[in-house]
């Protein structure tokens, strides 16, 4: 089979299935395009030949490649999600190939005006002579992940397609609601039966991560007093002005913003409110446990702080813990990180071993029993309207994945 022209088929259908998860929803999944994008994938696996197609009741799709020898060897995984971030709309996708990518800016909407600019994205730089799938400027793009899921049907494909190449049971599984850290929530890790599996969700060429943040949220609400301000001296309690004291609190270079590597940080997500009510979201994320643990009681002692300034009760906290570093699971098991390395070697590719500055599907599956590093899927600029993505990236992917499949053989 021509990897490029099926994965570039697959990819080119798959964006247009508007699947924006939905963090205020409570349904699962929390959008019903997840579900209308899961029913065709199902039919899609099915139509290839593949056994055990489940679709569960909250658009779950789990389905096997049965081995094609008679080694007894380990039953492992691929998984990507089918939701595409909130961040930036995903309805009405339109991609464009640009073919053998010169250099420079990309004009992406001419009516618009939107260019994928070098000085914005020096990164984009790095792929002169690729084929880059970008947007028109008025949406994400959705290679993350449903370039993962193209990755993954592509590379299933081409195993089938190539028998000599021996291989033990592989499973994969495409689930809804990753972008808003529900993905792992309702994975059925035993129905899905793998000694070790991979998320393929990373970004540029050679990612290969199985380190990614300890996670959490901190919810600050804010009960004032409001009064009519002309008569308001000695009796209003401004909320708002209560949840800037809040933001002052909180060391500013330690954001996002102005953190990397192993750095962790404190991310402003959101005020909102009035006089009478406010409230102020942030994340909170560290590699380092330790260091993590110190940061959500950081938020305690700001929550104290505030109280004692405007009055006892004036503010109240709410602290969650979302996900933990999966190190600490797959660290014991590094032989299925040095399986990936030398797959990626064999498809020419530089393994790129990093810490990830956020977290994957794996990270929670890793503590559900089922070690799962990630693997790059070649997007850049994810959530964002200057996404893209080169076609030989993902055949790079592809051949990753089938090579860690054969390599299997070898452990």
């Amino acid at each position: 089979m021509e990897v490029k022209n099926y994965m570039l088929e697959r990819f080119l259908k798959y964006v247009t299935f508007n699947t924006e998860s939905c963090d205020n929803a409570t349904t699962v999944p929390t959008t019903e395009g997840q579900f209308v994008f899961a029913r065709y994938l199902e039919q899609e696996l099915k139509n290839m030949g593949l056994e055990d197609v489940v679709l569960d009741d909250k658009g779950y799709l789990y389905a096997t490649l049965p081995a094609n020898c008679n080694k007894n060897l380990p039953v492992i995984g691929f998984i990507a999600h089918l939701d595409t971030s909130p961040d930036m709309s995903g309805k009405n996708v339109t991609p464009r190939v640009v073919n053998n990518y010169p250099g420079g800016d990309v004009l992406l909407n001419a009516k618009e005006n939107i260019y994928l600019k070098v000085e914005d994205f020096p990164e984009v730089e790095a792929y002169k002579g690729n084929d880059l799938i970008v947007t028109d400027g008025t949406t994400l793009l959705g290679a993350d992940d449903k370039a993962g899921v193209a990755e993954i049907v592509t590379a299933i494909a081409y195993l089938q397609a190539h028998p000599e190449i021996e291989h033990g049971k592989i499973r994969i599984a495409f689930n809804p609601d990753e972008e808003i850290g529900r993905g792992a929530h309702n994975f059925n890790v035993p129905l899905f039966g793998c000694d070790w599996a991979y998320t393929v969700d990373g970004g540029s060429e050679g990612e290969l991560e199985f380190e990614n943040f300890n996670a959490g949220s901190a919810s600050f609400s804010i009960q004032g007093r409001n009064v009519h301000p002309g008569y308001a001296k000695g009796k209003m309690l401004n909320a708002l002005r209560v949840a800037t004291a809040i933001v002052e609190a909180i060391p500013a270079n330690e954001s996002p913003e102005c953190t990397t590597g192993y750095e962790g940080f404190y991310h402003l997500m959101s005020i909102n409110g009035g006089v009478d009510h406010a409230e102020v979201s942030y994340i909170i994320r560290d590699h380092s446990r330790e260091i993590f643990e110190k940061r959500m009681d950081f938020m305690r002692k700001v929550e104290t702080l505030i109280n004692e300034k405007y009055g006892n009760g004036v503010v109240t906290l709410e602290l969650k813990e979302q996900y933990r570093n999966m190190r600490e699971q797959v660290e014991p098991k590094m032989h299925i990180i040095e399986l990936a390395k030398q797959a990626m070697e064999k498809a020419g590719v530089v393994p790129q071993i990093k810490p990830i500055r956020g977290g994957t599907d794996g990270a929670q599956l890793s503590f559900m029993g089922l070690p799962c590093p990630n693997l790059f899927a070649g997007g850049i600029n994810f959530h964002s309207r200057y996404e893209f993505v080169s076609l030989q990236v993902m055949e790079k992917a592809v051949m990753t994945i089938v090579n860690i499949a054969a390599g299997v053989n070898n452990i």
